[in-house]
């Protein structure tokens, strides 16, 4: 097991493009491995209300963030097929892996927000079905960026004879799925390369041993999955104030302390088989300054630790 592990920077998708271009910037010069970014229309309600929010669409982000930096890797986290179609998907990663010159992982999901999917008319489907969805599609997405010609003929969808060009700069664009469900993890060993949950050390490395039980079911060696998660990262110095933020953060996905405490649940992660570290700004602060502020401390007092 390696003792290294990688770091990526995730803004939420309603900052200002101003404040992510410098975000974008500062990592690729302080060693940040990657740059993720979420895929949705609106902010969240939990249910069918819909509010404002100016939430920006991820791959034309994800492009302009190929355009003004050279080294991140770039991903979606993720993107729901309820809402993109496999040929829309496998195209758009072609074509950005060009543009970035190979450096794209496609993020996909079976879909879940419940009030986009209610007011832009996407049919969210009933939890079986939605998977069923899903698993055709992965394997279509599969198939176009790796095969010359797709043929498919499923309950959701039918291709015949269909083309993907221009193909990928890598010639096997990873396609990661994040889950945490039983009957996903075992379509992520069937068909992904890469693997995404939120979580706690402890949360999330049970997840993971369900992924490594799947693997030995399935005849898949584990480490062939790359395997990343995030949690709320909380930066409290004082203890009073970790008890405060405690008392309200969500105690299977915060992480809260000062950086020995995130440094010790960042081991665990990597003692439980993870490989990235992907650090939402959702928690790092109010505004960017304070943003900024936060993910310099995990370049100066966290991520030495695990080089």
């Amino acid at each position: 097991m390696s003792t290294t592990l990688d770091f990526s920077v995730w803004p939420s998708a309603e900052r200002p493009w101003a404040e992510v271009a410098d975000l974008v910037a500062w990592a690729e010069s302080t060693g940040w491995h990657g740059f993720w970014y979420a895929d949705h229309f609106m902010p969240n309600t939990d249910d069918e209300r819909v509010v404002d929010g100016d939430v920006h669409e991820v791959w034309t982000i994800l492009s302009a963030v190929a355009a003004v930096s050279s080294r991140l890797r770039l991903g979606s986290l993720v993107s729901p097929t309820t809402v993109r179609h496999p040929a829309v998907l496998a195209k758009i990663a072609a074509s950005l892996d060009r543009v970035s010159n190979g450096r794209v992982v496609l993020g996909i999901g079976a879909g879940w927000q419940i009030n986009e999917h209610r007011a832009y008319g996407f049919d969210l489907l009933s939890p079986k079905d939605r998977v069923d969805r899903f698993e055709e599609a992965i394997q279509i997405v599969r198939s176009l960026l790796t095969e010359s010609r797709t043929n498919f003929d499923g309950r959701h969808f039918t291709f015949t004879d269909a083309a993907c060009q221009p193909t990928p700069v890598q010639s096997r664009l990873p396609l990661l799925v994040g889950t945490g469900g039983p009957r996903m993890t075992g379509i992520t060993v069937r068909l992904a390369d890469e693997w995404n949950v939120w979580g706690t050390p402890e949360t999330a490395g049970e997840k993971a041993a369900t992924l490594d039980r799947a693997c030995e079911r399935l005849g898949r060696d584990p480490r062939s999955i790359r395997r990343s998660v995030q949690a709320f990262f909380f930066l409290a110095d004082d203890r009073d104030k970790a008890d405060r933020i405690r008392a309200k953060a969500p105690a299977d996905r915060s992480v809260i302390g000062g950086p020995d405490e995130i440094c010790a649940a960042i081991a665990r992660y990597r003692d439980v088989g993870f490989d990235e570290i992907i650090v939402p700004d959702f928690s790092l602060g109010a505004g960017s300054d304070q943003r900024r502020a936060s993910y310099a401390r995990f370049v100066d007092e966290i991520i030495p630790n695990f080089r």
